[in-house]
């Protein structure tokens, strides 16, 4: 039934004379995330005077309540913002590697990686979000701290009701069972919480209200930094409070590219995201694939293939650009991308073995969260945080009640050797102190003749760009409003594993057209989960929840 279901939504999209999937409408303002209380709670701050800035770093604290499997103060992220008056800018506050990590750290004896870096207390990178959204709000926003926090510390406090989905998420959520404070407050050590229930957390509401009353600095020097550091080294984690004390947020330069006429906004190195995004469309844009119209074998072939050869660059060259020169300008450069569109074969998938990383010397120059945000003076926020994997490294801290982060596997744990998304890293991403991990983090915007068009994000790590990117392709490329781009099945390639990832809702004719063609087809269900917002045209704003999960749209 649920698998026909979903081909009758397919059929829905790409048949004419059908009516369209409609997204949530507003005049002024909107506010799209993956939780309905974080929704409202954004919303709320909005029509109380807040700006986007505001709202979003409301909607941040409610996450880290109401979606503790990435939803997080225990993780970090990127918050892209577009100004109603042109200016952009990037805020970074991935998680860093603590003072003591070394490059070998997950290794054992013979060399060989070992499970610490996904599960248990050494897998954490220092946490980057409560200082990230305080850093953001406090420069950019306009409403009092006290108020933005508010919505999170009711939550906690008061509990909120459990929906089916994280019902069913936190109790499948094995990684949790084995760490005692976990499974007590998140699966009721082993009787587990039911749709309907109300979950409450006092220890996440006490960490709420000593920083909505001392802002981030509590997290990092006051009382809670104290109990985090205490229980580290109690369970012989790697943070300390002097990586707590040392943590800052890094404010970098937006990247920016072109695609038929509209300006791509998008996030820079430490995520691959945005520039892997700004590279697949520009081998594209020349291709004509497009013609063959959305979920074609033909769009997909070649679109699968400007993502293989991405996805080997970004093995190579991507890394923190505080420790390593990442060539963006080479990467980006309109020879290369005509070196690489020339490279794909139109009527024969290439073999993974044969794609290397371009050699650029001599060239010119699991789970997350996102969330996007539009207010009623035309600000834009996109953001983008994360635990790393589902439910992070399964440790909640004893006293504080939040999760840590996994986010130490997002290095290249040993190079060469695939992280828990198949990726592969070099030396770029090798573990050093206080480097940030790589991310594939892409929260986007798009410009129409210089005014905002898309505000565009997903969770599912190294997914992420790829289904960003499809969403851009789906209203640009093949004119469907934004709620029809979020609701249509997509794909993904990523070099390695050479497969072809692709959701059970394509039609079988197409995947034997693709398995003619040489490409190796993987069904799975569910890529990411997009939250998007269009500025349409006839000044209304379009916000789309995906319905992969229990997202929403709301505005006013």
């Amino acid at each position: 039934m649920r698998r026909s279901i979903a081909c009758l939504l397919l059929f829905t999209l790409v048949l004419p004379g059908l009516e369209a999937a409609q997204p949530v409408r507003a005049r002024k303002a909107m506010v799209v995330s993956r939780e309905s209380n974080a929704t409202d709670a954004g919303v709320a701050v909005l029509k109380a005077g807040g700006n986007a800035i505001d709202a979003a770093a409301a909607v941040g604290f409610a996450l880290a309540v109401t979606h503790p499997s990435a939803g997080n103060l225990g993780g970090g992220g990127f918050m892209l913002v577009r100004f109603a008056d042109g200016r952009t800018t990037f805020i970074d506050f991935r998680e860093r590697a603590p003072l003591t990590a070394t490059r070998d750290m997950y290794l054992d004896k013979d060399g060989n990686p070992t499970r610490d870096s996904l599960t248990g207390w050494r897998a954490s990178g220092v946490p980057g979000t409560a200082r990230g959204l305080e850093y953001a709000q406090r420069k950019y926003g306009k409403a009092k701290w006290a108020d933005v926090v508010a919505p999170s510390v009711k939550l906690a406090r008061e509990g909120f009701t459990v929906t089916y989905g994280l019902a069913n998420g936190l109790k499948g959520a094995k990684n949790m069972a084995q760490f005692p404070e976990s499974k007590r407050i998140f699966q009721k050590n082993g009787a587990f919480h039911n749709a309907g229930d109300k979950l409450v957390q006092p220890e996440l509401a006490g960490v709420l209200e000593r920083i909505q009353k001392s802002g981030a600095r509590d997290f990092y020097e006051g009382e809670t930094a104290r109990i985090f550091a205490d229980q580290m080294a109690k369970n012989g984690g790697a943070i300390t409070a002097e990586d707590l004390k040392q943590y800052t947020v890094s404010e970098r330069k937006t990247l920016e590219g072109n695609f038929r006429g509209y300006k791509v906004i998008t996030a820079p190195p430490p995520s691959s995201g945005g520039i892997g995004i700004l590279q697949m469309l520009a081998v594209l844009e020349k291709t004509g694939y497009e013609k063959a119209g959305a979920g074609s074998a033909q769009a997909i072939h070649y679109t699968a293939e400007a993502m293989r050869r991405y996805y080997a660059d970004r093995a190579t060259h991507l890394g923190d650009p505080d420790f390593w020169t990442v060539p963006v300008s080479k990467l980006l450069s309109p020879n290369y991308v005509n070196k690489l569109r020339a490279s794909i074969n139109p009527d024969k998938a290439t073999n993974s073995d044969d794609v290397k990383a371009g050699d650029l010397r001599t060239m010119e120059s699991t789970e997350t969260t996102h969330y996007s945000i539009v207010d009623a003076e035309g600000n834009c926020v996109a953001v983008t945080y994360t635990l790393n994997g589902s439910y992070g490294s399964g440790v909640t801290v004893p006293g504080l009640g939040f999760l840590l982060n996994n986010e130490m596997d997002d290095f290249s744990v040993k190079p060469g050797v695939p992280n828990m998304f198949g990726a592969i890293g070099g030396e770029a991403n090798a573990i050093a102190p206080r480097k940030r991990p790589l991310s594939s983090m892409a929260p986007t915007i798009v410009l129409k003749d210089g005014k905002p068009f898309l505000v565009v994000g997903t969770p599912g790590g190294t997914r992420i760009l790829t289904s960003v990117m499809e969403v851009i392709q789906n209203v640009i490329d093949f004119k469907m409003n934004i709620q029809d781009a979020v609701n249509f099945p997509r794909f993904h390639h990523q070099w390695r594993p050479d497969k072809l990832q692709m959701e059970p809702t394509f039609s079988p004719d197409t995947v034997k057209l693709l398995e003619q063609r040489g490409h190796k087809i993987d069904i799975v269900r569910n890529i990411c989960e997009i939250a998007a917002i269009e500025f349409q045209d006839n000044g209304w704003l379009a916000g789309a929840a995906d319905p992969r999960v229990e997202g929403k749209a709301a505005g006013y």
